[in-house]
């Protein structure tokens, strides 16, 4: 298919079009303000009219005009198609046309295509109750929310990849494009392959304003723009004006050219079989804010201008003017001619709408889990460790990794794929590079071929921005795949707001019958707090894990593995979970290997427990609970209990560590949870606990304080002490260190208190000594530095 299949419409066709986009901009301003009186059979009353209006008119017009016109393509040419809202507040313009194709009504029958269902689709939006202003996972068809605005972009390519067939056309507000993730995102177009890969069609909508100021996009020249995007590698296509009907001439003929290009770049790469990066098309959409709504209030400019951006008109009940101005603009629609008496749309106009599936607001791809396959995975004890005994050797714990994720790609080549900021290597999973390359469809210089694992068909996604591949990757999974990210732990900060909000899409998405569950997003966050021995201050910051707990427990999970076999345990079960945000902390050093992976499976299904041998309490209540989540601070946690065998030899030491940090609330609270009966006889009822922990200490008081012995709870954990250290050192300054740990427990049994003060004096010794060899010699002294368990 070539350009030359764009042909102009009728003044018939363009006719209808309108009609139907009339009628999209009648729900848009009905939803804001009407609870009664929907197809306005009677004069317009207060009683008729919202007590709280919430809504947003501005963007609501040009998300309902392009989502038209790619229904006229999709019946046209019959196109696979998803639609995302990147303007803020978009619901209206989605809503309208997803009520009128019938699709709302199909998975909301109190809101049928009726008198009444037209009623309490206008009264429950943007109302307590009902349904809020964004593309919430209520909506059928969304995949992208757009309460945070950034992601639009970094989503559509999401969906895009492996789905060769899919179109995904994303509205992009130019609000939303003064963000930097958004700025970031145009350049995914060098990540898309023409051949196994989708394609987006972005539309930059241009109505002029933000809330109260203007957006600079829409300030500059036309040249400039152009050349923005074209220096993006994008081929911009503009459609600008104001009045409707050279408005729909303009958008039919532009955007079927886009559409036949894009066909036309696809055939091309796919009959050759070389990928190569294309100048997509991408349209500029500039078109008034409010278009269509009234033009002033009160004297003042409406259309046009910022003061569209949410309700144009308000006190509607106080100001009988308003009253009649919102009834002229209402009926300005002429509904009477749109929608028969019983408030059907007119049959010649809903014949517009695709059919089926091939709704955007009924294509399963927008429902991931309809589509979704399970992973086909290998066992994952068939990369353990072997270990001669607990504390024996030391392993790096991502490597093993790497190779799992290396054979599930293989076995998955169309569904699975790694994401990174240019770390995968750098976090030691570079054994994925061995079934598929980096994806890469910019430029090669010949020394790539030299170690650069570049590759137009790769399966590893890296670009230094964490906020574009976690874009990418939710639109992967929320269509129905399976992806796994690493990142450093420092700067998975980053994302902080972006994790929040897929947490709350989930969260919500649980309480929608109709949303199938969709891959976990796995996050396994790397190169750790307690090992930047180079990288210095900037790079220590255990602190998303206190992000996480605030998020909602149906959807949120949280694994410290202290080893390689716990590690893959933990990701296995990961990787074949659903509707989860799993975050995984493990370091890509090496660390001290403790458990067999018979012991890791059964240690990571019960969470959390006692390590018998590391324990000497027996059968008898213990004198100390010694307790641990992290890998150094497990390994110092050992290495304490080790020194108060030798100088206690009496006192009784229970050892438990904690894998799934949830276990540690109680059951009431996180499903995770252990009850107070499990919790009580694990950390007893009255005896001291030391717990060395990864982050931050006051995440484990926050999560424990409602239990029995909290008032006993010792906390170490990260304290915002250091710079460039060696891992003892660091942990020496933050006293999670092994000599720390004993003290704390001297100072937390009364037998201890004067007893033990000459242990405390050789304690604080040592970690002068252990300080003053890392200063003289780079390095932690050996004895300590290496040390093993010796038992």
């Amino acid at each position: 298919m070539t350009n030359a299949a764009a042909s102009k419409l009728t003044r018939q066709e363009l006719e209808n079009i309108n009609a139907y986009w009339r009628a999209c901009c009648y729900l848009a301003a009905g939803m804001i303000y009407l609870r009664d009186n929907p197809l306005l059979k009677q004069p317009l009353r207060q009683e008729h009219i919202k007590s709280r209006l919430l809504g947003h008119w501005g963007a609501s017009p040009g998300l309902a005009f392009t989502y038209v016109h790619l229904n006229r393509l999709i019946n046209k040419y019959d196109l696979d198609a998803i639609f995302l809202a990147g303007p803020g507040h978009g619901a209206p313009g989605m809503l309208a046309p997803i009520y009128l194709e019938g699709t709302y009504s199909e998975v909301y029958p109190n809101k049928g295509e009726d008198e009444a269902g037209m009623r309490n689709f206008f009264k429950e939006f943007s109302f307590p109750g009902g349904i809020g202003s964004h593309c919430t996972p209520e909506m059928p068809g969304s995949i992208h929310e757009g309460g945070e605005l950034g992601y639009s972009v970094s989503h559509a390519f999401g969906a895009a990849y492996d789905n060769p067939d899919l179109l995904v056309t994303v509205m992009v507000g130019d609000g939303e494009s003064e963000t930097g993730p958004l700025a970031t995102s145009w350049h995914s177009n060098k990540f898309l392959n023409p051949i196994r890969d989708g394609a987006v069609l972005p539309v930059l909508h241009l109505n002029g304003y933000k809330i109260n100021n203007p957006t600079f996009l829409s300030r500059i020249s036309h040249e400039e723009l152009e050349n923005l995007f074209k220096g993006y590698g994008w081929t911009p296509h503009f459609v600008e004006g104001s009045d409707p009907m050279q408005m729909h001439a303009k958008m039919a003929e532009t955007m079927e050219q886009c559409v036949t290009e894009i066909r036309r770049l696809q055939q091309e790469a796919r009959s050759c079989g070389k990928a190569t990066r294309p100048r997509w098309p991408m349209i500029i959409l500039r078109s008034p804010k409010g278009w269509t709504g009234p033009k002033e209030v009160d004297g003042h400019k409406v259309e046009g201008f910022w003061r569209a951006h949410q309700v144009p008109l308000g006190n509607i009940c106080g100001n009988p003017q308003h009253l009649e101005q919102l009834e002229q603009w209402l009926r300005s629609y002429k509904p009477d001619e749109l929608f028969d008496a019983n408030g059907k749309l007119r049959a010649d106009l809903k014949a517009l709408s695709p059919k089926g599936t091939r709704r955007m607001s009924a294509n399963p791809k927008a429902n991931g889990g309809l589509v979704r396959k399970e992973l086909r995975m290998p066992d994952y004890r068939n990369y353990a460790a072997k270990l001669p005994a607990p504390g024996k050797i030391s392993a790096g714990n991502t490597h093993a990794l790497g190779e799992f994720l290396r054979d599930i790609m293989k076995d998955n080549m169309d569904n699975f794929r790694v994401f990174s900021p240019d770390e995968n290597t750098s976090n030691k999973l570079s054994s994925v590079y061995e079934v598929s390359k980096k994806t890469w469809l910019a430029d090669y210089l010949p020394e790539d071929a030299d170690g650069g694992e570049l590759a137009p068909d790769g399966r590893v996604m890296e670009m230094l921005s964490e906020h574009t591949l976690e874009g990418w990757l939710e639109g992967y999974l929320l269509t129905g795949r399976h992806g796994f990210f690493s990142t450093y732990e420092a700067f998975v900060h980053v994302i902080d707001s972006m994790f929040n909000q897929h947490a709350k899409w989930l969260a919500m998405s649980k309480a929608v019958p109709w949303r199938a569950p969709v891959s976990s997003l796995n996050l396994l966050i790397t190169s750790t707090v307690w090992r930047q021995d180079h990288n210095g201050f900037t790079h220590q910051d255990p602190g998303f894990l206190d992000v996480v707990v605030n998020k909602s427990p149906d959807v949120t999970r949280i694994y410290l593995p202290p080893d390689v076999n716990c590690l893959l345990s933990v990701a296995s079960h990961c990787l074949k979970s659903t509707d989860y945000i799993n975050v995984i902390v493990a370091d890509k050093q090496k660390h001290l290997q403790y458990l067999d992976m018979d012991a890791a499976t059964t240690h990571c299904t019960k969470g959390l427990g006692i390590w018998e041998w590391a324990s000497n309490d027996g059968d008898a209540e213990p004198d100390v609970v010694m307790a641990c989540a992290g890998d150094i601070p497990t390994k110092e946690a050992l290495a304490a209990v080790v020194l108060l065998r030798e100088h206690f030899p009496q006192l009784k030491v229970r050892f438990i560590n904690v894998v799934d940090l949830y276990k540690l609330t109680p059951s009431c609270v996180h499903p995770h949870g252990l009850s107070d009966d499990n919790f009580d006889s694990l950390f007893t009822i009255d005896k001291p606990i030391i717990f060395n922990f990864h982050g931050y200490p006051w995440l484990i008081h926050r999560m424990t304080y409602r239990r029995k012995n909290h008032c006993n709870l010792h906390v170490r954990g990260y304290k915002e002490k250091g710079s460039i250290n060696t891992p003892l050192e660091l942990a020496i300054q933050n006293e999670i260190d092994r000599y720390s740990l004993v003290m704390s427990v001297i100072d937390h049994i009364p037998s201890l208190h004067v007893a033990g003060a000459h242990v405390k004096e050789q304690m604080r010794n040592k970690q002068i000594e252990c300080c003053q060899y890392a200063y003289e010699y780079g390095v932690d002294l050996p004895e300590a530095g290496d040390w093993t368990w010796p038992y």
